[in-house]
């Protein structure tokens, strides 16, 4: 599995940043803490992580992807109800965009929610 290690151990953080605060939160707190404990536990976590987006070599549009993790994984947060197809629609165009290969969209809702996104030029997956 693509940077398997790295994904397990962003989980746990994910899992310890919920247990710690629970729900209801707006996204930005989250963002924080879970940026904090990835910290904590060696990753280089960028939040706002600027992602331009090209059409025939013009810009026609900026992202901000919540974080990046170690300049490899896109982590999308959000404090909804439950996960959403747009969401993981959200996080394969910032893919697209970085031609990063994975992202997880971690929801911080009532109950914790996880999507794993790989997105490659052959292979499109959500776990």
């Amino acid at each position: 599995m693509l940077h398997e290690a790295a994904t397990e151990r962003i989980i746990g953080c994910f899992y310890k940043v919920y247990n710690t605060l629970g729900y209801g939160f707006l996204e930005k707190v989250y963002q924080n803490a879970i940026a904090l404990e990835l910290t904590e536990h060696g990753f280089t976590a960028n939040p706002q992580q600027h992602i331009p987006v090209f059409y025939k070599g013009v810009v026609v549009g900026d992202y901000f992807a919540d974080l990046m993790v170690d300049d490899q994984i896109i982590l999308e947060l959000k404090a909804a109800e439950s996960l959403r197809q747009e969401h993981i629609a959200q996080l394969t165009n910032y893919l697209k965009a970085t031609g990063k290969e994975l992202g997880l969209v971690l929801n911080f809702g009532k109950k914790p929610e996880l999507r794993r996104v790989i997105y490659t030029l052959d292979q499109f997956d959500v776990d």
